[in-house]
């Protein structure tokens, strides 16, 4: 697993990226916290012969974290997917997860999941819907296929993006299968009964961070956590979609909010 370091003080962050697959994604986030700590971005492992599961992901990430030998748990801070992953690791190895910032974190029920694709509905328009199909008709790849949507959606899941891509050379080409694997094998497992139920475990300190113009409902979300994780602490960024550290008016806050409570969290 390819890992990329920033800063040399401060308390160890790991900082996982969403998709499943989105490979590079959170570079911003890892840049600006190394500010004010060590953090190390892993890039999560990509699709082969063997078919991706949540337990592959929580089993590298926990090979990561016993490889440093420091004496302090690192603190998670996860986007999207990364959010839940960062939330199984912290259950399935409660003693080696510090702190974990959950930020635009995904869904764990298909209520939630329901209204999240109803929202991103009614932020379409027919000129949307029509483009969207003629990709459908005209590339027969599905790699190029889904890569192409997202990027005639991408902006449903922002309010007010100023710098929505990464650089090229900060993210890997989009691993349509290593997310279809991840991803079938998360749903599969919140159908069987064992995510969020699992959460039950975590005794880090647990801050989700969430737009209010997320289509990701970030309340219905909470909710489904709280149960299992009474102790998490919800704050919600106005005028911010899915992604804080690109919105104009909530990125600053984000930060802010962000290194705060992991200072306070961290040793």
């Amino acid at each position: 697993m390819l890992v990329r370091r920033y800063g040399k003080m401060g308390a160890l962050v790991l900082v996982l990226h969403g998709g499943p697959a989105a490979v590079g994604e959170v570079a911003p986030i890892a840049r600006e916290l190394s500010a004010s700590f060590r953090v190390v971005e892993p890039w999560q492992r990509g699709s082969g012969s063997v078919p991706l599961t949540v337990a592959r992901h929580v089993a590298d990430l926990h090979e990561l974290v016993s490889d440093r030998n420091d004496g302090a748990e690192p603190a998670l801070v996860g986007h999207s997917w990364g959010a839940m992953l960062a939330l199984c690791y912290a259950a399935e190895h409660p003693r080696q997860a510090g702190p974990i910032v959950l930020v635009g974190c995904g869904t764990f029920d298909q209520s939630a999941r329901r209204r999240m694709q109803a929202t991103i509905e009614q932020r379409m328009d027919d000129g949307l819907r029509g483009r969207l199909a003629q990709v459908s008709r005209d590339i027969a790849d599905p790699a190029d296929q889904f890569a192409q949507s997202f990027k005639l959606t991408r902006h449903l899941f922002d309010f007010d993006a100023v710098d929505p891509y990464p650089d090229d050379n900060e993210f890997e080409p989009f691993d349509l299968q290593a997310h279809q694997q991840t991803w079938n094998d998360m749903t599969s497992l919140q159908d069987g009964g064992i995510y969020p139920r699992a959460f039950a475990a975590i005794d880090s300190p647990v801050l989700m961070l969430h737009g209010q113009h997320d289509p990701h409902p970030g309340e219905m979300i909470r909710d489904s956590l709280i149960p299992h994780i009474p102790h998490l602490e919800y704050h919600e960024l106005e005028r911010c979609g899915h992604n804080p550290w690109i919105e104009k008016f909530a990125r600053d806050e984000f930060f802010s909010v962000t290194s705060r409570w992991l200072q306070r969290n961290t040793r």
